[in-house]
């Protein structure tokens, strides 16, 4: 089995992404640390306790990461994902507790410290605290096999003009992470825009049992595109990408993060034609089987219940 590490911030395509994570038997989940990003840490921490409850996961540790980025005043996207960050359902209270003893960071690092094989981080969220873990613990990177992250843009932003949330929210981090010489795999906006979940299939989830039942409800609420149209859930593609990687097209090519101008923060330049003459950094999925994306996310949430 992968062991693997989520930093998340839940966020109704979180949820899905630790779900479906959570119910297969090749991924061994050792670490959930939530931050603020869609919602603040604490409601994300305690969306992560409602949800591994929910999927009878009481196994699974949940540690606090970051209240805030490295610099920035914090942005959240309640207007996408509700006031709660899981608008929609109503969970039952939570029995999965926090462990509030130590910190996000630290968690990470003693688990990749003390694992027997290289840890997968999935990071889909701000990039906060997989950047700490690194420049407080370097000596880590060489336990870290590989990095899946939800993050950036082919194209145009949507936070900003050119501007991806996750990496918006904390353009210091993620600048950081990409020049981390780590193996990052990266699903961008696009792929999610292609491969969106369409009414049929949220209808036909809904009869998949209770957590199907759940899913269904939480789209229901949610605002990232149209449920009559076509959603976008863009956290599973980083889920999908380690699990069913012949799905997409990735590009091996350097990216870079902008910090500096406030009206281009954030935005990731994916330098497909080589204009920037340098390095491979990241793995970025350019292209996704969309047909093919959308059984395995249907039956990827039926193994889920």
């Amino acid at each position: 089995m992968t062991p693997v590490i989520f930093s998340t911030d839940p966020g109704i395509d979180d949820a899905v992404a630790i779900a479906i994570a959570l119910a297969d038997p090749t991924l061994d989940v050792q670490l959930i640390v939530p931050l603020s990003g869609n919602v603040d840490v604490h409601l994300a921490t305690d969306n992560v306790r409602k949800l591994l409850t929910f999927l009878h996961h009481e196994d699974v540790r949940v540690v606090p990461g970051s209240a805030a980025p490295l610099l920035r005043p914090l942005m959240n996207a309640k207007n996408i994902h509700g006031a709660s960050g899981m608008d929609g359902y109503d969970f039952p209270a939570p029995t999965v507790k926090a462990d509030t003893s130590t910190t996000g960071v630290e968690a990470m690092h003693a688990i990749i410290a003390a694992s027997s094989d290289p840890i997968t981080i999935v990071a889909i969220g701000p990039l906060t605290d997989v950047a700490v873990l690194l420049q407080q613990h370097p000596e880590d990177k060489d336990r870290i096999a590989r990095i899946m992250i939800m993050g950036g843009s082919l194209s145009r932003g949507n936070i900003g003009v050119l501007s991806e949330f996750n990496f918006a929210v904390d353009p210091e981090a993620a600048k950081m992470v990409f020049n981390s010489g780590l193996e990052l795999h990266i699903a961008p906006l696009d792929v999610g825009n292609a491969a969106t979940i369409l009414p049929a299939m949220s209808e036909h989830i809904r009869t998949l049992g209770p957590v199907g039942d759940m899913f269904y409800h939480l789209f229901r609420a949610f605002r990232g595109g149209s449920f009559e149209q076509g959603l976008q859930i863009y956290d599973p593609l980083a889920v999908g990408m380690l699990l069913q990687p012949d799905l997409f097209t990735q590009a091996h090519t350097h990216v870079a993060i902008a910090t500096g101008d406030p009206l281009t923060a954030g935005a990731s330049l994916i330098d497909l034609e080589g204009y920037l003459h340098r390095e491979a950094n990241a793995y970025v999925a350019v292209d996704v089987d969309v047909e093919g994306f959308r059984r395995w996310f249907v039956d990827a949430i039926k193994l889920s219940d």
